[in-house]
């Protein structure tokens, strides 16, 4: 049996927290779990071609799925998707947050700012070394950037 910590964040009145959880693992490497892990994040976009232009230069790569229909990157072995909007708005809510990992954080979110995105939330540590922060794409979304030492992806070998 193997003993763990997880690490999270936990957000209370708008402001995230760094939390932690001792835990029992008996079966740390049982694949059995149906779920198998973030996979895909997916923004709705007014332009697909401008916001294929803007992501692969915040981003810094180009897409390995180009159709009129939906775009998708590749961004750490994570897929960063676009998708057309049937009626395209600039005004959407913070339902769920999508935290890209960085390295350095104030680096990327200066670059992401000087590249047309817009300020939401700037860096900040939420406990420990943990830092975070969001900004809006021309379409309003917002993307979130984490920089986060505690967290390491076993091992898949795919």
């Amino acid at each position: 049996m193997k003993e763990s910590i997880a690490w999270g964040l936990s957000l209370q009145s708008g402001n995230a927290y760094l939390t932690s959880e001792r835990f029992f693992d008996p079966k740390p490497n049982d694949m059995s779990n149906p779920i198998l892990g973030l996979r895909t994040c997916i923004y709705k976009v007014a332009s697909l071609s401008e916001a294929k232009t803007w992501y692969a230069k915040a981003f810094e790569t180009q897409p390995y799925f180009d159709e009129p229909f939906y775009v998708g990157f590749n961004i750490g072995g994570y897929e960063l998707g676009l998708l057309p909007e049937e009626e395209p708005s600039s005004d959407k809510v913070d339902t769920v947050l999508t935290y890209w990992g960085v390295e350095d954080i104030q680096q990327k979110y200066t670059t992401l700012i000087e590249a047309g995105a817009s300020k939401h939330e700037e860096p900040h540590n939420v406990g420990g070394e943990l830092m975070v922060g969001t900004v809006k794409d021309p379409w309003g979304n917002i993307i979130g950037l984490i920089y986060n030492p505690y967290f390491k992806l076993p091992a898949t070998g795919e």
